[in-house]
């Protein structure tokens, strides 16, 4: 069928703009004119409703625009209007009102709209969940990252500076977690913390502000020392006491014991 005028779909419902029956009707009169007189008896709100839209100044500037007022229309008032005109236009335009109508109410339409808003209910879930996904896993880190320093907090107290690996050692060894310095460097070393043949830090770790490296030269003789960051002693002492190094440390006191 042919679109004699544009119908606008709003909330479920069909509306039709008043300017363009208006030009779909071909009025001679001027705009406001018409609807003054052929919009009495009809209710705001519940008939039509006002809205301002957009339109170019003039054919001569179509890309400077103004704003008009126009009304959405019911179906049953834009017929109405259409008897009112009392023209062959005004048949022509309510018959098309009313075919369109009939094509709405379609079985085939109805199902269309009601699959519609199903699967818009069930774009709106999914994105909610989705939200509450995230708010979770938010709320999961900043749960995990507290519980990371209750434990730091418990372990220690007073180090805001970097310390050495025998050190940590003896902080771990304080709280429960006996290990020596050669059994931590092991421990790491299986962790992935340290080089697998020397006590160097790996690179990634030094880069995630857990280690630094302290260099000198005394004697003549160059010197590198591997020191612990506040935030590396907090993230090893906590994976340490939550049993996150487990089966590592059970490799290790293995070792010793077989050596």
């Amino acid at each position: 069928m042919e679109e004699l005028i544009k119908v606008q779909v709003k909330n479920d419902h069909q509306l039709v703009g008043a300017r363009d029956l208006y030009k779909g009707l071909e009025v001679k009169r001027r705009f406001s004119a018409w609807w003054e007189q052929n919009s009495k008896g009809f209710e705001k709100g519940t008939d039509y409703e006002g809205v301002l839209v957009s339109t170019p100044y003039n054919k001569l500037h179509p890309d400077k625009l103004q704003t008009i007022q126009d009304y959405l229309l019911t179906i049953d008032m834009a017929k109405e209007l259409c008897m009112m005109s009392k023209t062959e236009k005004g048949k022509e335009v309510r018959k098309y009102f009313i075919q369109v109508e009939k094509d709405w109410n379609s079985p085939d339409m109805i199902m269309h709209r009601a699959l519609e808003v199903s699967n818009s209910r069930i774009k709106l879930l999914t994105a909610k969940n989705q939200s509450l996904a995230s708010k979770n896993k938010d709320l999961q880190d900043q749960i995990d990252r507290d519980a990371e320093d209750v434990t730091f907090a418990k372990a220690i107290r007073y180090s805001n500076h970097s310390i050495k690996v025998r050190e940590l050692a003896a902080i771990l060894t304080q709280n429960g977690f006996q290990i020596g310095q050669n059994q931590l460097y092991q421990l790491l070393r299986l962790e992935h913390y340290i080089s697998k043949h020397g006590t160097l830090p790996m690179g990634d770790k030094i880069k995630r502000g857990y280690f630094r490296v302290s260099h000198g030269v005394k004697n003549g003789h160059a010197w590198s020392t591997t020191l612990v960051t506040p935030e590396g002693q907090k993230h090893i002492i906590n994976k340490a006491l939550r049993g996150k190094f487990d089966d590592s440390y059970q490799k290790v006191i293995v070792s010793t014991f077989d050596m």
